[in-house]
């Protein structure tokens, strides 16, 4: 196993069936020195705790209690489980995190915990919020594209795909246990949740296979449930859109692990197939190269590292670390700014300063207050991009960038927000699937007396 992973985290979670004593006073480990972690009121199931202390976001359907909360400055997901299942999770995601894998980020794993009389109360996973990510079901509760699942199931075919590829076997893939964050015209998949999960030297094409069938199987399942609910399109295949994750999970895995065979004097096509895995934001750390026992032909394999070609390209560029098909289209608009600018000739870097400091920085600036919690400024560039060529379509003549910003707030923008009935429907069906009893526990500090009530309450005062 990659030495990365295995010197990840000094949580080490026991079998999960293992009857060992539980804590007897709170403990904390933290990947995170946010010292408002300890001021939290761990003593109260987390389905009690104030809701000055929570955020307002949308949450995907769990089998636990999850909520997200104001830490200082920064906003945790918190979800309730059993201590050894914590632990694990943790490990886990500690693990994928090193090798930079598309997860959510591990913060903290929270044990030990009591009420203020005694009682023992569930260990806390604590993760950081994927800054304008949603979850499947907060995505089809808008407007959107009539091909938004087909884009989901393309986002998760790549997870799934380099998931596999380090040696992860998931165990539960499904919509449901993953976030999506746009990502230009398509989206990126972050995994959420890693409670079955394992990570290994190597995955068996068993293993692969399992979740792979598994995948399926769920998507079409929570397809049709959307569907009932009147959320997904109805000229949507479910079945058809499950069996798109099957193709596309092995058109990717094929292009990135088969063995290539040339003819000696075929050697330029190794430079078009690195093209090609660059062009599927894969980068080619090595290429393994030998001769076939015929003598005749050359065998050719690429040892892909990561995704992130273009991503990488323009953070070093620009310092924006941003998602990999938004990173395209910002390097296309970038190299237009250099064509139209008769700059060819130029160091690329310098170029890249001026078009940050005359083309980016200006139009994401423009961002509304209200919408900067909701949209990030690449995909607002992106955007603001295509609605220009729209409108310059429509005109028959080029428009000013300022105005297509203009344009594009008044009229696209507006359907970034969620309004806060259809986000009370989401967060009340996504606790509908918690199986723990705590989800319906009353604060145990309050016993419902308030003294404004009471008109006796100013005689006991004194």
């Amino acid at each position: 196993m990659d030495p990365r992973a295995l010197k990840a985290t000094s949580v080490k979670a026991e079998d999960e069936h293992a009857d060992s004593a539980e804590p007897q006073a709170l403990k904390i480990t933290a990947a995170s020195s946010n010292p408002k972690m300890f001021t939290l009121p761990w003593h109260k199931p987390l389905a009690t705790w104030p809701k000055d202390l929570l955020a307002n976001l949308p949450r995907g359907i769990s089998r636990h209690v999850v909520r997200f909360v104001h830490v200082g400055d920064e906003v945790y997901a918190m979800k309730e489980i059993t201590r050894q299942v914590a632990e694990r999770e943790y490990e886990i995601l500690r693990r994928l995190q090193k090798l930079e894998l598309p997860t959510v980020t591990p913060i903290a794993v929270v044990i030990g915990r009591h009420t203020r009389e005694g009682e023992p109360l569930e260990a806390i996973l604590v993760t950081r919020h994927l800054k304008f990510s949603l979850p499947y079901r907060a995505l089809f509760a808008r407007n959107l594209r009539p091909d938004t699942a087909e884009r989901l199931i393309d986002a998760l075919a790549v997870l799934l795909v380099r998931l596999h590829l380090a040696g992860f076997y998931w165990g539960d893939v499904s919509l449901s246990n993953v976030l999506f964050l746009r990502d230009a015209d398509a989206f990126s998949a972050f995994l959420v949740d890693a409670e079955t999960g394992d990570l290994q030297a190597q995955l068996t094409d068993g293993q692969r296979e399992y979740d792979i069938d598994l995948a399926r199987t769920n998507i079409i399942g929570e397809l049709m449930d959307l569907a009932s609910g009147k959320l997904l399109p109805g000229d949507v295949d479910e079945i058809e859109v499950g069996n798109r994750l099957v193709d596309r999970y092995h058109s990717l895995w094929s292009a990135l692990t088969d063995t290539d065979k040339f003819n000696p004097d075929e050697m330029w096509k190794i430079e078009q197939r690195v093209n090609k895995l660059n062009e599927l934001g894969f980068d080619v750390d090595e290429l393994e190269m030998k001769t076939a026992e015929d003598g005749k032909r050359v065998l050719v394999r690429p040892r892909v590292v990561d995704a992130g070609y273009a991503n990488r390209k323009l953070l070093r560029l620009t310092g924006l670390d941003v998602q990999e098909n938004q990173a395209r289209r910002l390097l296309n608009d970038l190299d237009a700014y250099r064509a139209s600018t008769w700059r060819e000739g130029e160091d690329l870097e310098i170029v890249a300063t001026d078009w940050m400091r005359e083309v980016f920085e200006p139009t994401v600036r423009m961002i509304p207050r209200e919408y900067r919690s909701q949209i990030e400024p690449a995909q607002f560039f992106h955007e603001v991009l295509d609605h220009r060529w729209f409108l310059a379509e429509k005109a028959g003549h080029d428009v000013p960038m300022g105005e297509a910003v203009t344009s594009y707030i008044d009229n696209a923008l507006p359907s970034y927000s969620l309004d806060s009935k259809a986000l009370a429907e989401l967060n009340e069906e996504a606790d509908s699937g918690v199986i723990d009893d705590e989800s319906t526990y009353s604060d145990p500090d309050d016993d419902g007396y308030n003294p404004d009530d009471d008109p006796d309450a100013a005689v006991w005062s004194h």
